[in-house]
């Protein structure tokens, strides 16, 4: 009888041990539970509590009824926003701007970090970095006051060397063609130099020894470059694809209002614009909030969807 029961009163003992344990490290962690509460209670406030506001998007929301009287309607609102004629355009838009973005910034980011890895002198590199960083610091509306002065057709820096040529310059932010270009290579060049910074740090987390046996086998440095670094780059790369596939939908509204206008509204109605202009400019919010919860849901869905083929394909997932 004392041979079976000895097993019973060693686990108990054992699960009565992790216990105390737990409850000890708890009061020895209560002093950073007591600097983490601010931030909680702010995250709360700021992220959780807003949430509250999704039901708009079932209601014909009124702001004199209130959350509790204003008329349930169901799913009208999403039916509607899906038969306008609006709703075609914002997502081409939105996802044409989001993918050129990424096509365009990824390559270009890691190309920009594995350049930076090669280079040799310190100080250039210092420099050169600075350099890059710097117009990451430019706040929204003085690059896109800075766009478009640059590409004013009377006074911008453009107009004039069409002159010296005896040009008349075109009217770049009046064009609907022209306005995809313009928001992605001026976001490329102003985030360019902060985006590489990752993968730089994920460079400098090689193994030099990696570096040092492909000199003794002969290897030059573009083979380097393809043999060891970009290898080293795929974890983080995936990691990054998968995290901006996560806001597909989520196009900044502050650079795409700024450059917007009448003339290029055909390419420059993004989902964010619309909502703005829906919620605020025409006080629809249950329309408003209908449009972003459909945004939220497709970016959870696309972020699903490309973390499950990266963790099969690569073993690279965030989740």
């Amino acid at each position: 009888m004392t041979r079976a029961s000895t097993p019973a009163a060693s686990d108990t003992a054992t699960r009565l041990d992790a216990r105390k344990s737990r409850r000890q490290q708890i009061r020895n962690s209560i002093p950073l539970y007591v600097l983490l509460l601010p931030s909680a209670i702010l995250l709360f406030c700021f992220a959780y509590l807003p949430m509250g506001g999704i039901v708009m998007a079932f209601q014909r929301y009124s702001p004199a009824l209130g959350f509790f009287k204003s008329p349930w309607v169901g799913f009208d609102n999403f039916i509607q926003f899906f038969n306008s004629y609006q709703f075609s355009i914002t997502i081409k838009n939105t996802f044409i701007l989001s993918i050129y973005g990424m096509l365009v910034g990824f390559p270009l980011s890691i190309g920009l970090a594995l350049m930076c890895n090669q280079m040799q002198t310190k100080m250039f590199k210092k420099v050169f970095q600075v350099v890059t960083y710097l117009p990451h610091f430019i706040s929204t509306m003085v690059m896109c006051g800075l766009i478009l002065i640059f590409l004013s057709p009377s006074s911008g820096i453009m107009a004039n060397l069409f002159r010296l040529f005896g040009a008349e310059a075109p009217n770049v932010m009046a064009s609907s063609s022209a306005f995809p270009h313009v928001y992605v290579w001026s976001d490329v060049w102003q985030h360019l130099g902060w985006d590489s910074i990752i993968y730089l740090a994920a460079l400098s987390a090689v193994d030099p020894t990696y570096y040092e046996a492909a000199t003794l086998d002969g290897a030059s440095k573009l083979q380097k470059i393809w043999y060891i670094d970009i290898p080293m780059l795929m974890p983080t790369f995936m990691t990054m694809l998968i995290l901006r596939a996560g806001s597909i939908l989520g196009i900044g509204f502050e650079k795409v209002f700024l450059l917007q206008n009448t003339t290029n509204l055909a390419a420059s109605e993004i989902l964010s614009t619309y909502v703005y202009k829906m919620g605020i400019q025409n006080m629809n919010y249950s329309l408003s909030a209908a449009i972003g919860l459909f945004n939220t849901l497709v970016n959870v869905v696309v972020l699903l969807i490309v973390n499950f083929v990266s963790q099969k394909l690569t073993d690279n997932s965030i989740f």
